[in-house]
């Protein structure tokens, strides 16, 4: 699944068409009506966690009037705008436009992404030996001339971006002292490092390379390992997660240190392992046996935070 860093680069792919307005639209998404998107602006794009938010619509004058709507297109009407959008609470009063807009969710899924200008070609047969491209979720063309391409991922429309900086690995608001007491509960760290309610953006990948740069146990016990431990484990989670930002924006390949390797780089067996909640996803975890102590409720040094 994309985590943090790849849904920032996908967000970059589409800074170009801001302020572009939507001219046709296809896919064979089920989720959302193509047609609510024909003559929207696109004007704004976030990122949160492992969601992308894009918002669409269009600008009312004074007179209530909407503009950059193309009724000739899409046969919409000025009513028809306004129950798609809501007004911008950020916007002043003063303003000769005010803009009007609905924001458009996408989560995506293992294999998702976002193509700008081209389409996704097969690298491989299927099971039948078919050369079949994939199929898009969504491609909106702008009035620019370009387009963009969605794959894999599901939509939905939602009045404002969730905003929860402080749970943002990626954001310099987020919050370390929450981390850190998150951990500290008595169950296995590798479960609370893909809890997006305090990890957002964190996913699989970098669970599985900050437990083993940190020489964390992934089935060992919050609350059972020094704060040091814990505060060192967070510590890496903000730099690798930054770092492989960084390298995605330059257009680098990530250096796997322990994730899907048979060993680890100290020669030692990589042992893989599907690990998750009793009643949630269970997610592949690789891990070194030797490297990384599981550490028992014996071993701790110093008791973690309350």
């Amino acid at each position: 699944m994309p985590e943090g860093p790849t849904v920032r680069k996908f967000c970059s792919v589409t800074s170009p068409f801001v302020g572009q307005r939507v001219t046709k639209v296809g896919g064979s998404t089920k989720q959302i009506l193509l047609q609510d998107l024909m003559g929207q602006q696109f004007q704004d794009h976030q990122v949160h966690g492992k969601n992308l938010y894009l918002a669409f619509g269009c600008r009312m004058n004074k007179q209530g009037k909407a503009d950059n709507v193309n009724t000739q297109d899409n046969g919409k009407s000025e009513e028809d705008c306004s129950l798609i959008n809501e007004p911008s609470q950020s916007t002043p009063e003063t303003s000769e436009e005010t803009p009007v807009r609905k924001w458009l969710r996408f989560h995506f899924g293992l294999y998702g992404s976002v193509r700008a200008n081209e389409l996704s070609r097969a690298k491989s047969g299927n099971k039948k030996g078919d050369w079949k491209d994939p199929t898009p979720r969504l491609i909106v063309h702008f009035d620019g001339g370009g387009f963009l391409v969605f794959y894999n991922c599901r939509m939905t429309w939602c009045s404002c971006p969730f905003v929860e900086p402080t749970s943002d690995i990626l954001c310099p608001e987020f919050d370390k002292e929450k981390a850190l007491c998150a951990l500290s509960h008595p169950r296995p760290v590798c479960i609370t490092l893909m809890d997006q309610s305090v990890f957002s953006g964190v996913g699989n990948i970098i669970k599985n390379e900050i437990l083993y740069l940190a020489r964390v146990h992934p089935l060992s016990l919050g609350s059972v390992l020094p704060v040091e431990t814990l505060v060192t484990l967070i510590d890496y989670a903000v730099t690798f997660t930054a770092d492989w930002l960084n390298d995605k924006m330059k257009r680098k390949a990530l250096h796997y240190h322990i994730y899907m390797k048979e060993q680890c780089e100290n020669g030692h067996q990589v042992v893989k392992e599907a690990i998750g909640p009793t009643y949630g996803l269970k997610r592949l975890t690789w891990y070194c046996p030797i490297c990384q102590k599981l550490v028992k409720s014996g071993d701790a040094v110093q008791p973690a935070l309350e």
